[in-house]
């Protein structure tokens, strides 16, 4: 368990800060057990990573665990989970939760025994984890990360900062909006390169991409 800490302390300290994705803004950070969904790829181990970077908390309060290492086939997690805790542990980030056989109802037992621990956990599983989802749903908020919107792709390869706009907006004030974008900014510039490997930004082995998922 202490090698994981050790780990799981170096994966938090050197997270990029530079670009987080749409769903990082929309999570409510304050509930105490927080479940996210999507595809492999779509950055959710960088968000959670970013999150736990930016906690006030010292490295023994906070935890990054995946459950595909290999430590949990001889390790319960509700065991590792109370160590971290009975050792100051505040919040705890489990990733690929269905890898690990009975993950819903471990969490769920944490979740009932430890009312100061906070738990966020993610899959990339959708399938398994909405089926187990129906027993975490009285305790736990769900959120789903898509891929990346072509304007997050601008912003992450090309700093390219452009606004949220809906197309309701674009439609009724004429050509307001465009008074927002850019000087000389072409939108299909870039729109194929996007379609090619955009919308799995963090699962890219292309070099100008951030490739750590």
């Amino acid at each position: 368990m202490d090698d994981l800490l050790i780990v799981s302390q170096q994966k938090i300290s050197s997270v990029n800060l530079s670009f987080k994705r749409y769903l990082f803004s929309k999570i409510n950070w304050s509930n105490r057990l927080i479940g996210i969904k999507g595809a492999r790829g779509t950055g959710k181990t960088t968000l959670l990573l970013q999150w736990l970077n930016q906690l006030n908390l010292t490295h023994k309060q906070k935890a990054y665990l995946s459950l595909d290492e290999l430590y949990f086939t001889n390790h319960s997690l509700l065991e590792s989970a109370q160590s971290f805790y009975q050792q100051g542990g505040k919040v705890l980030v489990l990733d690929e939760v269905h890898k690990y056989p009975t993950w819903s109802t471990e969490i769920k037992n944490l979740y009932d025994r430890y009312d100061d621990l906070k738990i966020v956990f993610t899959g990339s599983s959708i399938i398994e984890i909405s089926r187990q989802e129906a027993d975490l749903s009285r305790r736990a908020l769900m959120y789903e990360l898509w891929g990346m919107s072509y304007r997050e792709y601008l912003h992450l390869t090309h700093n390219l900062i452009l606004p949220i706009l809906t197309l309701d907006e674009i439609l009724d004030a004429g050509g307001k909006p465009l008074e927002n974008l850019p000087v000389g900014f072409k939108p299909l510039e870039y729109f194929n390169e996007y379609l090619r490997y955009g919308y799995y930004p963090f699962y890219s082995s292309t070099p100008k991409i951030i490739t750590n998922c």
